[in-house]
């Protein structure tokens, strides 16, 4: 796992009363970077699948666009951890019909 910061390894246990309470003593931890991959606590959360924690930790303004080592977001986690292989084969599948459908429709000017 790495040498977490206390709020972040909590996050990540998903130790929703230790994440109390060190915000509770240093609001300034809820948007710290761990030291060895530069994780927050909301990336800890969103990468575990954590949602209590995230929600809580977006209710003390957690910062979304911070980023860590990997210059991935807490977004990107939370997105991978939603979808499943079966909703990306139809996203795959699906994207290309809809463009070519979005084409025709605006090659032959009609519109909603």
């Amino acid at each position: 796992m790495g040498i977490y910061s206390p709020i972040c390894h909590a996050a990540y246990e998903n130790n929703f009363n230790e994440v109390q309470q060190i915000l509770q003593e240093d609001i300034k931890a809820l948007n710290v970077h761990d030291s060895f991959g530069g994780d927050t606590p909301l990336i800890c959360a969103c990468k575990k699948g954590h949602i209590r924690m995230a929600t809580y930790l977006l209710s003390m303004n957690a910062d979304i666009n911070l980023k860590n080592n990997k210059d991935r977001m807490c977004l990107h986690y939370a997105v991978r951890r939603r979808f499943t292989f079966l909703d990306y084969l139809l996203i795959i599948i699906l994207m290309p019909v809809l463009l070519l459908g979005y084409l025709l429709m605006v090659s032959t000017g009609l519109s909603y």
